[in-house]
């Protein structure tokens, strides 16, 4: 089956990569994420991916805790390009070229994020981990996925969780929350869902950018929902 997408942004966050241990880097999570992708990759699609940092280091908790609010953003940057370049290891033992690039210049670690260079790189074939998020403090990875995936020009963002879309509610805590199939931009902000921070949300309403949210840990439903069945929610207009 051929794939409805030819160019997306994966957004892992950092809690899908901690796996069950809720902390770190779980190797054989990153090793079945890894086979994943480059199935999709196999199909031809350009893959952007932004990661989160929330399984190393978590800026807004460390600023509720009485840290210097910018500093712990910028702590929090740094640990999704330690993610980042994890995520590299892991494609490029599987044959996959793979470039990370970070909104914070380092370049002994890996390449500065320059938006030509990374469409570039894509249409290579390559796999970009984009890191650090948007550079700026205050921003989440969400909107750094939203942001990027307009600049790069990507069809659709992808938003891998551990649940199986969006709910009414929280799942854990309501048992008869039901799951959308679609919904709109502005049903997620009248309703106050926590699916991606209000910034990401009006980025993508505003710049007409869909999103699929879908449970990752399934395997096969990262592929199912870049051929376009019908796997997670779909959020768009």
């Amino acid at each position: 089956m051929s794939a409805r997408y030819q160019r997306i942004l994966l957004k892992l966050s950092g809690e899908i990569l901690a796996g069950s241990a809720g902390h770190g880097i779980d190797e054989a999570v990153m090793v079945k994420l890894a086979d994943e992708i480059r199935e999709v990759h196999d199909l031809g699609v350009q893959i952007g991916i932004v990661t989160g940092g929330g399984n190393i280091f978590r800026g807004l908790a460390a600023s509720t805790r009485g840290m210097d609010r910018v500093g712990a953003d910028y702590m929090g940057m740094l640990a999704t390009v330690i993610n980042g370049l994890a995520l590299q290891h892991s494609l490029e033992r599987r044959g996959l070229y793979t470039r990370v690039m970070s909104a914070i210049e380092m370049a002994r670690v890996c390449e500065p994020y320059i938006r030509r260079r990374a469409v570039r790189h894509l249409e290579k074939g390559r796999i970009v981990v984009l890191a650090a998020g948007t550079g700026n403090p205050y921003f989440t990875t969400d909107t750094a996925a939203a942001l990027r995936a307009i600049e790069i020009g990507a069809e659709v963002i992808l938003k891998a969780t551990k649940v199986d879309g969006v709910y009414s509610d929280d799942p854990v805590k309501d048992p008869k929350a039901t799951l959308f199939q679609e919904i709109t931009y502005l049903d997620i902000l009248n309703r106050g869902l926590k699916v991606m921070d209000a910034t990401a949300v009006t980025l993508c309403m505003d710049n007409r950018i869909p999103f699929v949210v879908f449970n990752v840990g399934q395997r096969g439903n990262l592929v199912q929902v870049v051929q376009g069945e019908k796997v997670g929610t779909i959020v768009k207009e």
